[in-house]
């Protein structure tokens, strides 16, 4: 139970050093009004995040999610009144030009996103994005530049990073308890993309930009570079397979499927150190299975999502002790939430994630760093780095892409 406690207060600092751009101030009341795009699985797990955030959290800045754009309006109505969003709109423009927005919250395809982003940017919003940052690596580039020249801030829903847990193990990484990495382990395994599941835009190249690769190595590389601290600099052994060529269509017929089902790459650090990625739709018996594991000279650590409150820590030769991180006090966010062991879920990484925004919004310090689009931006840029690896055979330096 006390095995962290000795490194707390060095741990606790360290946590608190997000990277910050220069960016004028969001709003001038004490709500944030936000206007969200899409009404799917991620707009539902956002507009829960939105309405829960200032019922837990005591907020400076609070969140009004007041208005939602989406296609399928014969959905919209009821997507809205289940959620309490007063105004909806069948075009995003319209909810982009709106002057009664503050925050505009893009949650749509990954074909979508730099469209989107960059008119809410322009319009004088700031966004949050769903990941991976674009489809395709000059979109976001385009995205993260578009950012720079904006006044407002912009965010990446990398909702793993709100986990106790893994901001628990970023501390002990940064209090140098694990000493320099020598190697991380991710990878990122799920079962419900077989031949049975019908075809969706998920499955297009042409709107998602990859499979697996895009919706999963994205949060592995984003948890690589957030739990370690250091950057992937280069890319070698990537294979892309894909198992299933053709779904069903739900108005019937079949449709081509061309996106990966499996990638898997290699990677060096920064620092020296060796990294493992691994992405696949097709495993069955994975559900959810997001793991990483740390190796360093010291120590290490290692996290699964299915067992998301707990981290596995080995300091020195005393072997493998398992930590639950939900006590208040000691684990970012965990005090809005409940008694010590009375565990979090999936939807409380999005909520922690708002009240983290609401924070930088207002002006002061997020529990633990938040992506923005130059620190998505490059996360896409190793996603493409795996994917020129695996389809021209050769290793791939990341010195070959441009910075935003």
């Amino acid at each position: 139970m006390l095995l962290l406690d000795s490194y707390r207060g060095l741990a606790e600092r360290a946590i608190l050093t997000p990277s910050r751009e220069e960016h004028s101030p969001v709003t001038t009341s004490d709500h944030c009004r936000v206007g969200l795009i899409g009404q799917r699985f991620m707009g539902k797990a956002h507009a829960n995040a939105f309405g829960q955030a200032p019922r837990f959290f005591d907020l400076n800045l609070r969140p009004s999610l007041e208005a939602v754009a989406a296609r399928d309006q014969a959905s919209l109505a009821d997507f809205a009144t289940r959620w309490g969003i007063g105004r909806r709109h069948a075009r995003w423009q319209d909810l982009v030009a709106d002057p009664e927005i503050d925050l505009v919250d893009v949650a749509s395809p990954n074909d979508c996103h730099a469209e989107q982003a960059i008119a809410a940017l322009e319009a004088g919003k700031h966004v949050v994005c769903e990941k991976p940052l674009a489809a395709t690596w000059p979109e976001a580039l385009a995205m993260a530049r578009a950012a720079r020249r904006a006044p407002g801030r912009t965010f990446v829903w990398f909702n793993y990073r709100r986990c106790p847990a893994v901001a628990e193990a970023r501390a002990l990484v940064r209090a140098g308890r694990l000493g320099a990495i020598r190697h991380v382990r991710a990878s990122y395994l799920q079962s419900w993309g077989g031949p049975e599941t019908p075809m969706s835009w998920r499955f297009d190249r042409a709107r998602a930009g990859s499979g697996a690769h895009g919706d999963l190595n994205a949060h592995a590389v984003d948890l690589c570079r957030f739990l370690t601290g250091e950057e992937i600099v280069t890319v070698a052994g990537a294979l892309s397979r894909t198992f299933v060529t053709e779904r069903n269509l739900a108005e019937g017929g079949r449709a081509r499927a061309d996106v990966d089902d499996a990638l898997l790459f290699i990677a060096g650090l920064s620092g020296g150190g060796t990294a493992s990625f691994e992405a696949s739709r097709v495993a069955p018996g994975h559900l959810n299975r997001n793991r990483i594991e740390l190796n360093g000279e010291l120590g290490s650590l290692r996290w699964d999502f299915e067992d998301m409150n707990v981290l596995e820590v080995c300091l020195g030769d005393g072997g493998w002790t398992r930590v639950m991180c939900t006590s208040a006090g000691r684990q970012p966010w965990v005090a809005a939430w409940w008694p010590d062991a009375h565990v979090l879920g999936y939807e409380h990484g999005f909520v922690n994630q708002v009240a983290d925004m609401m924070r930088v919004l207002a002006g002061e310090e997020p529990e633990a760093p938040l992506a923005d689009f130059a620190d998505a931006c490059r996360t896409q840029a190793v996603l493409e780095a795996a994917l020129r690896a695996a389809a021209e055979a050769r290793p791939v330096a990341l010195a070959e892409f441009e910075t935003p």
